[in-house]
């Protein structure tokens, strides 16, 4: 038996050269429960060092106002849902209720925000995990609830659910909205070139100095990175993998992807990555897209990619063995020692 510490996706940034042609500003923090960094080229570091601290004032509003499990508006929501009762929602998460119905519906419903007491049942929602499995009847009767998003209901300011069993963690989305949120933030600020890391979720916006951003994909079972990539302005990359929340109990992980149709994690996928091409939820999309994609499997998800609407991606299975999609296969730099792909239709 083993326990893990919760990990972030290491992503490999180009800039760490000794030289560089214009400033190039860094912050980090520690929000959503991952590492947060900020990246800012070519502007002057005072007005990059204001810009970057309004955004991650953003980002804790943001995980502080929709936590799971401590006390927030969404907390509030979970108990008024299990009572029985309405609630009036702020309009932000009205919208983002909204917007994560419409997600996961486009998902198949494979990644469904409202499994929330499948994650508490598991141990996730905790800063540390407890190697030890839970009741499997209760994981089942939980399951069996068939608790969804869809179970939701809107009128005027009030949101009322019909399912009893549905508890919303937006965990496996918010962080998206993090990243559309910093784009619009450091472009009001004037700023047009930065690189913005949530764990591993990444948007990019312009260039560094000249040159595109780099970043890395995470080797899901090797420190450091499987492939790297160069982002184009607004494009945002996504990665679900069962290296970043899970334990180990007689030698099988357990990641926090649950698969809501058991009400047990997924098992023979290692790592999803996705490329989300520009436009106003790039980030959001990066973050909840490859989560269905993780939790489909071998056999179906391909077919989901194409239903998502999602062109560009890699899959690595339980055995290691990795498939990605022509369009991103033609941009992916592999590293040294790193098994053949299969490329395939998109």
């Amino acid at each position: 038996m083993r326990f893990v510490a919760p990990l972030f996706v290491a992503v490999l940034l180009s800039l760490l050269s000794a030289c560089s042609k214009a400033p190039l500003t860094q912050q980090e923090a520690y929000v959503f429960g991952t590492r947060v960094e900020v990246l800012v080229a070519g502007t002057p570091e005072p007005q990059a060092r204001a810009a970057v601290g309004e955004v991650l004032q953003e980002f804790d509003r943001l995980h502080r106002a929709y936590h799971a499990w401590q006390p927030s508006e969404l907390t509030a929501l979970n108990d008024a849902i299990a009572a029985g009762k309405s609630l009036k929602v702020s309009a932000e998460l009205r919208q983002l209720l909204q917007d994560s119905q419409a997600i996961a519906a486009r998902g198949q419903w494979l990644f469904d925000p409202a499994i929330g007491r499948l994650v508490e049942l598991w141990g996730f929602h905790a800063d540390e995990f407890k190697p030890a499995l839970p009741d499997p009847n209760r994981a089942s009767f939980l399951a069996a609830a068939r608790p969804s998003l869809r179970d939701l209901s809107f009128k005027g300011e009030r949101v009322a659910c019909s399912n009893p069993s549905v508890a919303i963690d937006l965990g496996g989305y918010l962080k998206g909205v993090a990243l559309d949120r910093a784009a619009a933030i450091l472009k009001a600020r004037g700023i047009h070139n930065a690189l913005i890391n949530i764990g591993g979720n990444v948007l990019a916006l312009g260039e560094k100095n000249g040159d595109p951003w780099r970043v890395g994909i995470q080797h899901p079972r090797q420190p450091g990175p499987m492939a790297s990539l160069e982002l184009k302005d607004g494009e945002a990359v996504g990665t679900s993998g069962d290296y970043q929340r899970y334990f180990e109990v007689g030698g099988q992980r357990y990641s926090h992807l649950i698969d809501p149709r058991r009400g047990w994690p997924a098992q023979g996928t290692q790592a999803v990555t996705v490329l989300i091409p520009p436009g106003p939820q790039a980030g959001t999309l990066s973050d909840a897209l490859s989560k269905p994609l993780f939790i489909a499997g071998a056999a179906d998800w391909q077919r989901l990619a194409q239903a998502t609407g999602v062109s560009q991606a890699l899959r690595v299975d339980g055995s290691g063995a990795v498939q990605v999609t022509k369009g991103l296969a033609e941009r992916l730099k592999w590293a040294d020692g790193v098994k053949p792909a299969t490329v395939i239709s998109p």
